[in-house]
C-alpha cells in the first residue's frame, strides 16, 4: 500500500511495527495505539523525529522530517505519521490482508 494512502487501522499499524522494533510481517498491535489520532502518542514521535507540521488549506496539512520526507494528510497527526513511516519503510509499505 503506498503510504500516502495510509490510515485509520493501517496507518497505527505501520508506525507500531515502527516503534516496537515489529517486523512488517507481524499482525500483533496494542488495542489502544493510535498515534494518527491521539496527541498523547503521536505527538511524542512529532517531537523525537523531530517531523515539521505545516498547515496548507483548510483539508490539508505537510509533514516533514529531518531528511526531507515531506508526507501530506487531511489532520496534522495523519500528515505527520505518513512522514514517519515514509521515511523508516519507504513509498510502499505491506499491510496484513485485514487492516486494509
Amino acid at each position: 500500500m503506498k503510504t500516502e494512502e495510509l490510515q485509520g487501522a493501517a496507518l497505527d499499524w505501520a508506525v507500531e511495527c515502527l516503534e516496537n522494533n515489529r517486523s512488517p510481517e507481524s499482525t500483533a498491535s496494542e488495542e489502544d495505539y493510535s498515534p494518527s489520532t491521539k496527541w498523547s502518542q503521536g505527538g511524542v514521535i512529532i517531537e523525537h523525529c523531530g517531523i515539521s507540521i505545516k498547515w496548507i488549506s483548510a483539508s490539508e496539512w505537510q509533514a516533514s522530517d529531518l531528511d526531507y520526507t515531506v508526507c501530506f494528510g487531511p489532520t496534522p497527526l495523519i500528515a505527520a505519521m505518513r512522514c514517519y513511516v515514509a521515511s523508516k519503510l519507504g513509498d510502499e509499505v505491506e499491510i496484513p490482508e485485514g487492516l486494509k
